[in-house]
């Protein structure tokens, strides 16, 4: 059976949101088809940083609040929960719900809030480029999985949606490790599609009412796109949520780590459905430029020269230090750990140990960190 891309326009939050989803999900029966009475349903949610809804940073409250109420109307139980960037303690999580409306949004339905910081690591022969995983306790402890991912671009792999998302099952700063060891972008993605074919979700849930466009995952722009997406399979759910910003998939990292796999990654080789495409008319959408090494193994070179070129070409972290607080942020979860703090308590990268990861940029609370691409990559990469 060929996959489904449900599209439902929804202009603002203030919309009906669960309305909407409701009459999406009824393409496959509702949420009953996917959570059973008594059963544990874990809502993974983006909760990058401590940031406040409206910045775009993290999945709007208003939708998890909707999807919530959809399965606790099915007799699941709704625990939200997520591994975010940095430290993965239960303090940590607590100020991130608070901040991004979560909290609320359990009070007001009696969802439960995940504090369980264990970790297990499994093991997973199938994995193209890992055979074992660490992985929070708390997807390992759910009987469904459902990702609410938020439509956003990424310094690092152009885009994160419904597969990016799911890199949140790997507890805190662990994942500065996985950055380390699959620094290039290719082995990265394949890591993010081995990831997400173990955790296989029931159900995928994207939150594009308000999207981020330029440098995000968190230092980019809000932006208006109006859109919910709900799908079985994330591969298609970021193939039509990439078509609705106007980027092709060959530029999404992830898709073509998939298309490698037999995983969708084309429009016609999934069903849409909702509302008509024609609703959305997104132009000029800000999208990173990320750069591959993979064209360059077409010429035969030392790996010295290949990396000469790529840091002429690859984007790379500029620190405006009359904007940063010196708190220290980008030090502690720079998992080469190419940054020192010059007197001022200012970071200063070292760009021969820097692997483009890019985590200092997302993980900056005060947008101190800038993508800066340098001449011959800006002539080079249009």
């Amino acid at each position: 059976m060929r996959a489904k891309v449900v599209l439902k326009f929804c202009p603002d939050y203030t919309a009906d949101v669960e309305k909407s989803l409701r009459e999406g999900l009824l393409e496959w029966g509702g949420m009953s088809t996917f959570v059973k009475p008594g059963q544990k349903v874990l809502l993974k949610v983006n909760l990058l940083m401590k940031k406040r809804p409206e910045e775009a940073v993290t999945t709007h409250p208003s939708v998890v609040e909707a999807v919530v109420r959809l399965v606790q109307e099915a007799g699941g139980i709704a625990i939200i929960g997520d591994s975010p960037g940095g430290p993965y303690t239960v303090n940590a999580l607590q100020a991130i719900y608070s901040k991004s409306g979560l909290r609320e949004v359990a009070e007001r339905t009696g969802a439960i809030l995940n504090e369980d910081v264990g970790q297990t690591t499994i093991q997973y022969p199938e994995g193209k480029i890992v055979k074992s995983l660490t992985v929070t306790n708390c997807v390992l402890n759910a009987d469904v999985v459902i990702p609410i991912s938020k439509l956003k671009t990424h310094g690092m792999m152009t885009f994160t949606g419904g597969v990016k998302i799911l890199f949140g099952v790997i507890p805190g700063l662990l994942k500065a490790e996985y950055h380390l060891k699959m620094f290039k972008i290719s082995d990265f993605a394949d890591l993010l599609v081995d990831i997400a074919s173990w955790v296989n979700p029931s159900l995928n849930i994207m939150d594009g009412i308000v999207g981020m466009e330029g440098d995000g995952p968190s230092a980019g722009n809000p932006r208006n796109v109006g859109a919910l997406l709900m799908s079985t399979d994330p591969y298609a759910l970021d193939t039509v949520a990439a078509d609705l910003i106007g980027l092709k998939p060959e530029k999404v990292p992830t898709l073509m780590a998939a298309r490698e796999r037999g995983f969708i990654s084309r429009l016609n080789e999934l069903d849409l459905a909702g509302d008509p495409r024609s609703l959305w008319r997104i132009e000029n959408f800000k999208i990173p430029k990320a750069v591959s090494t993979n064209f360059l193994d077409m010429f035969p070179m030392p790996q010295g020269v290949k990396d000469f070129v790529m840091n002429r070409l690859r984007p790379l972290p500029m620190f405006e230090h009359d904007k940063c607080v010196g708190c220290r942020d980008c030090l502690n979860n720079c998992p080469p750990k190419a940054l020192t703090m010059n007197e001022s308590q200012r970071p200063i990268v070292d760009l021969q140990a820097c692997i483009r990861c890019f985590c200092c940029q997302e993980l900056c609370p005060h947008h101190a960190v800038k993508l800066y691409k340098p001449w011959l990559g800006r002539k080079l990469i249009k």
